[in-house]
């Protein structure tokens, strides 16, 4: 991801076109790394969950139970579902960013390269570990046979009435939406004024569909997670234009959505309560303010960028993969206890991570990128086009005005956009 490079002006007019549009952003921002390592905070928070704040019982085994073992760690970690909506929030950041500047047809290759090499990857090396663990005999935790990993290889098996061979990417599915309404917006044009009227236009018919428990409302506007996504952006926003009133209101409404349908969130996870819950996501909505607009935009630690390159390998492989991990090893090594197995799991994870970022994700991703951004560039074999109409004059104002045309694909510059 880029930020915009270009200095601020308080007197810039927020309906100018993207291509017009003034940033208040320092040059040669580059990355945020603080927002990067926000993401690596709610992997981690999703991680612990899975690994110790799980209210399963017995999920190590029978010699192992989370709440007498390690106590503290498995009230702590209980909240770590939370990392989810953290995730969706930093989201609507990211993908704001991503998509200022782009076409709808630069967007979406942006987004397949960066999503689904490393998942692809992974769903393989689940059926592939799957596959060998049922021919040895044992039971596998995640379905092996063809139908199924076809149908996940699309990225959208719940549609297709399939389980999800990585048990997390069921928000992959929740950000893929979130990204059709972007392209849509891309589709109308997207500027300051028309993002604005976007957030408060989707909180709007977000709160109708739940009113009319609309089944296909929620699936296309996302009703639970709005709020989410529509905070991010305003933040987004502010970190691009600067704070405001009106900006400050999008959020304010965005956030009071959001807390009151966490209610509907908290009810699933037994363990947790609201108002803990509340002030818990409301922090991670604050450190976001302080990474995206605020004074730790400034941050300029490579390591923490680096971090963030690998927090969406981690968070696809930590579960499927890092927990029969765990589980071998406590089994192997029964008297080298629970945390430290668990340490394990969460190191293999990681290096798992970081091998797939270096071999898949760096290469493989790359790779797609450039040749799908080679696809959608007119080839010079075409014939020419027919000559132009006096309709077709140049000197003839169109509609929309004379605003400048996209820049041609093969002329930007590839950046990789971390999400």
């Amino acid at each position: 991801m880029s930020a915009s490079t270009q200095a601020a002006s308080p007197l810039s007019r927020p309906d100018q076109t993207v291509g017009q549009r003034i940033s208040r952003a320092p040059a040669g921002s580059g990355r945020l790394a603080a927002v990067d390592g926000l993401r690596l905070l709610a992997a981690a928070a999703v991680a612990g969950y899975h690994y110790l704040g799980t209210p399963t019982p017995r999920f190590w085994g029978e010699t192992y139970d989370l709440p007498q073992a390690a106590p503290l760690l498995h009230a702590v970690s209980g909240y770590g579902w939370l990392g989810v909506e953290a995730f969706f929030l930093i989201s609507g950041f990211v993908i704001c960013m991503s998509c200022w500047g782009r076409t709808p047809a630069q967007f979406a290759v942006s987004r397949i390269a960066r999503l689904f090499p490393l998942y692809w990857a992974v769903v393989l090396i689940i059926v592939a570990v799957g596959t060998v663990t049922v021919l040895a005999g044992q039971r596998s935790g995640a379905p092996t046979d063809l139908r199924t990993t076809l149908g996940n290889l699309t990225m959208i098996p719940s549609p297709l009435g399939l389980d999800f061979t990585a048990g997390v990417a069921w928000t992959l599915w929740v950000e893929a939406r979130f990204y059709l309404l972007m392209g849509v917006l891309l589709l109308i044009g997207l500027t300051y004024r028309r993002t604005i009227a976007f957030g408060f236009l989707w909180l709007v018919l977000a709160s109708i569909g739940r009113e009319l428990h609309s089944t296909v409302l929620d699936e296309f506007l996302l009703t639970q997670y709005a709020g989410l996504f529509v905070a991010g952006i305003a933040l987004y926003l502010m970190h691009r234009f600067g704070p405001n009133l009106l900006l400050w209101l999008l959020a304010g409404f965005a956030w009071c959505y959001t807390l009151t349908l966490l209610d509907d969130r908290v009810a699933t996870h037994p363990t947790s309560n609201w108002p803990v819950s509340a002030a818990v996501l409301t922090g991670f909505l604050l450190l976001l303010a302080l990474a995206g607009p605020g004074p730790l935009r400034h941050l300029r630690w490579r390591t923490l960028v680096y971090a963030g390159a690998l927090t969406y390998p981690f968070y696809l492989v930590h579960q499927s993969l890092g927990i029969p991990v765990t589980r071998g090893i406590l089994k192997t090594v029964p008297d080298l206890g629970l945390l430290p197995s668990v340490g394990l799991g969460l190191l293999f994870s990681l290096l798992l991570a970081a091998a797939l970022d270096h071999l898949v994700d760096r290469k493989l991703g790359h790779l797609l990128r450039r040749h799908l951004t080679k696809a959608l560039t007119p080839s010079s074999t075409e014939p020419a086009p027919p000559a132009p109409t006096a309709a077709d004059s140049p000197h003839t104002p169109t509609p929309d005005g004379d605003a400048p045309p996209a820049p041609a694909l093969s002329n930007l510059p590839s950046t990789r956009c971390k999400h």
